[in-house]
């Protein structure tokens, strides 16, 4: 079972993978209210931005830690509006998930084995930031009095 990191805590995956489409099956629906659709790491988000108010869970597959793509595609969602569960997967390091959800990711789900519980060390590596991002758009020279 893959292991699942949601807001903050261990959870279980309330999403069966079946019910997780390719993007080619998600564009292929009728309907997209409520779906869930997954990106590979060169499968930009353009889209699915006409649909971001009715889709429910976009899973964004990081195929080696090396490709900075996924993190794009994050902030472009995130900028253009999208509020759902946005899920990095696959093979990213531990030491990324603070700056994976810096751009908007608010799931984790993990390919290769780690302590689940280590997660929120890694997640709060930093309490100031210099620059603006999704989770706090204002830079820290704003924030000064």
């Amino acid at each position: 079972m893959p292991k699942l990191f949601k807001d903050g805590a261990i959870a279980e995956d309330r999403w069966p993978a079946d019910h997780i489409k390719t993007l080619e099956q998600w564009l292929a629906l009728p309907g997209k209210a409520g779906t869930a659709v997954q990106l590979e790491h060169d499968q930009p988000p353009a889209p699915l931005l006409e649909h971001l108010h009715a889709i429910q869970l976009v899973v964004i597959q990081f195929t080696t830690f090396m490709d900075g793509r996924g993190f794009s595609y994050a902030r472009e969602l995130r900028e253009r509006g999208y509020t759902g569960e946005l899920r990095a997967a696959g093979n990213f390091l531990p030491d990324q998930l603070h700056y994976l959800q810096r751009c908007g990711f608010d799931s984790f789900e993990f390919d290769d084995e780690i302590r689940l519980e280590d997660i929120i060390a890694y997640l709060n590596a930093f309490n100031e930031h210099y620059q603006a991002a999704s989770d706090e758009p204002e830079p820290l020279f704003r924030l000064r009095i």
